[in-house]
């Protein structure tokens, strides 16, 4: 009982100091920021962040009265930038709310105008819809066109439960089979995938690939090309490639030529391979030629060979164009060092063209792309007119590489059995020299058929006719006859003795150098004294330096083709070949030629009449050593 009473006492002594030294600690606390204790009666308490502190130990101190509701300068900042984002929150809805009522005010009105649709989509719908065009792209979905004709409405393509990553396969096998004819495909589409005429495939009707746009590289083009050329194939495609009348889009098949020329056999080995694309090959020795030419003409440092297209055979106007040539060249970056005033290059000397861009074709191409379309298309006019005469040049003089060439003509006979003139000791083969007669005349009745026929299926212009030229030659007047080709302002040429010549000629250069005749009666007489006359001589009349020999503008020719064994025996006709008087004789050429009666096709090496007997000579020579 005792321990119990000391123990109840010890209890309460203890339990009446704890509560004294609760309540001392109360009346006390710890200023936060000089960290002495004090009087809570003299400290501040903050409502916001509950801290106390001195008035004095604050920075600006506290001068006001001590309340309980007191908060900090902390505690005060928060609260105003609380208050702050609130009305930026708010003003940030309103116009929020504002840019989506203007957002659908503006869709609205796009829905109301009568907008094109997007060109793949609209040639897909010209061309049947989606069920009947095989899509390989890279695209997600389509505009299809709604089924009241108005509008068009969103749709995937893998809408006919086909995952997207299969779709294009899916859209590959679709053509293959037969079921869609049409297959338009991509650059991002066209990697691994054979859309050729395949003899495995059901669908082996001829490919006609249409590239509606070249790609800026080369090999993209080989790439693309390459979808609808493999091996296994029925047939070869046909490449169809579609560019504007810029000059500098003309850029883009330059390279995607060059390329194909580069691939061999395509192009060198047969010109009939692919000559509209070897027509747009001017990045060539006689392109950079043309070019050089060009540059000096405009710089004025040698004449023009062409009059500049636009421009009339006055001094002035070709001025006027050499001034607008030289400004254009100065804001593309060709012609440097220019001093330019008011827009206008100033001075006769005004700037340079170095040396590394007089012949760089593939630049001047690309600085086209640059300027405006009519001076575009006046240079490069220029440029190409330029080329058409160093061609000629190179022509006439025999150093034109033309691959295997096809000698075409009205009427081709083989005047007499071939003759063996060399058997090679090894292999026992004849070289064979074939003799043919052709006729390359178009008669007056034939000539007038054709404009007839033309005119009567309206595929003709107001320009198509007979023209007679405007300069007299040897005491007469050349007739022809020109109807418009395959590219607007470009006509194809019919002449009495040689027929359809190869080279289409523009629509100025043809009212520069002829005039449209009306009167039949004068051109039926004209047409057939030229066609009789070119029987017996040549353009040159009876006094040609050549003689007989001279077959320039020759109707009735005599031909000869050296076909067989031709390579053991290629040294000794090109020494033949050089000791010629003429330098067109000089050259070895292939040619290619076809009878018109027994349709029999000859390959070999053409022999120029003066040179038959140089040629058999020499032949016979080699013999000899081989006996």
């Amino acid at each position: 009982v005792l321990n119990n009473k000391i123990d109840a006492t010890y209890n309460v002594q203890q339990t009446e100091s704890d509560h004294g030294s609760t309540e001392s600690d109360e009346e006390f606390h710890m200023c936060q920021i000089c960290n002495t204790e004090e009087e809570k009666t003299l400290l501040l308490h903050c409502s916001g962040c509950s801290r106390h502190v001195h008035p004095g130990c604050l920075t600006p101190p506290w001068t006001g009265v001590l309340t309980d509701d007191w908060s900090c300068y902390t505690c005060k900042k928060l609260e105003g930038e609380e208050n702050e984002q609130d009305a930026h929150v708010a003003d940030f809805s309103q116009r929020y709310d504002a840019a989506v009522e203007k957002k659908k005010k503006i869709l609205d009105m796009i829905r109301s105008l009568d907008l094109p649709n997007n060109p793949l989509d609209d040639i897909i719908d010209q061309l049947g819809g989606p069920d009947n065009v095989a899509e390989i792209t890279g695209r997600r979905g389509m505009l299809i066109r709604a089924s009241d004709g108005k509008g068009v409405v969103y749709q995937a393509r893998n809408a006919k439960e086909v995952s997207m990553e299969m779709i294009n396969m899916h859209e590959k096998q679709q053509f293959m089979d037969g079921k869609k004819l049409i297959s338009i495909i991509s650059e991002a589409g066209s990697a691994g995938v054979s859309l050729h005429a395949d003899r495995r495939a059901k669908n082996q009707r001829r490919r006609v690939h249409i590239t509606l746009e070249l790609p800026w590289s080369a090999d993209r083009a080989i790439q693309q090309f390459g979808r609808t050329h493999r091996s296994n194939q029925t047939s070869a495609p046909q490449y169809r490639l579609l560019f504007t009348n810029l000059g500098g889009e003309k850029r883009f098949a330059s390279i995607v030529a060059k390329r194909l020329e580069s691939l061999g056999a395509l192009t060198q080995g047969d010109r009939r391979a692919g000559p509209s694309l070897s027509a747009f090959n001017y990045d060539s020795n006689y392109g950079k030629k043309a070019l050089t030419i060009m540059y000096r003409g405009i710089m004025e440092q040698d004449s023009f060979p062409v009059v500049p297209p636009g421009c009339s055979d006055n001094q002035s106007s070709i001025q006027e164009f050499i001034a607008e040539a030289k400004a254009a060249l100065v804001s593309v970056g060709i012609i440097r060092d220019a001093v330019v005033c008011n827009g206008k290059v100033a001075g006769k000397l005004s700037g340079r063209i170095v040396d590394s861009d007089m012949h760089d074709v593939a630049r001047f191409l690309n600085r086209l792309l640059g300027l405006a379309p009519k001076i575009q298309n006046r240079l490069f006019d220029l440029f190409t007119s330029i080329l058409d005469v160093v061609l000629h040049n190179a022509r006439i003089e025999g150093q034109l590489d033309s691959g295997i060439v096809d000698i075409k003509a009205k009427n081709v006979e083989m005047k007499e059995s071939p003759k063996t003139v060399h058997i090679d000791s090894l292999s026992g083969a004849s070289t064979v020299l074939f003799t043919f007669t052709i006729d390359r005349g178009v008669t007056w009745e034939t000539a007038k058929s054709m404009l007839d026929e033309r005119q009567k299926d309206g595929a003709g212009s107001s320009n198509d006719g007979f023209y007679e030229s405007k300069r007299e030659w040897m005491g007469g007047r050349h007739f022809i006859l020109a109807f418009e080709g395959s590219i607007e302002g470009m006509y194809k040429i019919i002449r009495p003795a040689i027929g359809e010549a190869l080279r289409e000629m523009p629509l100025t250069e043809l009212k520069s150098k002829y005039r449209k005749v009306s009167s039949i009666e004068k051109v039926n007489k004209g047409w057939q004294d030229e066609y009789d006359a070119s029987s017996k001589q040549c353009m040159h009349g009876s006094k040609c330096k050549v003689g007989s020999y001279c077959t320039v503008g020759r109707r009735l020719q005599e031909v000869n083709i050296l076909g067989g064994l031709i390579l053991p025996v290629w040294g000794t006709i090109e020494k033949a070949l050089a000791k010629q008087v003429r330098q067109s004789h000089k050259r070895v050429r292939v040619v290619r030629l076809e009878t018109t009666t027994d349709n029999q096709r000859i390959v070999g090496l053409l022999i120029p009449n003066s040179a038959v007997e140089s040629v058999l000579t020499g032949l016979q020579w080699v013999q000899d050593i081989d006996d």
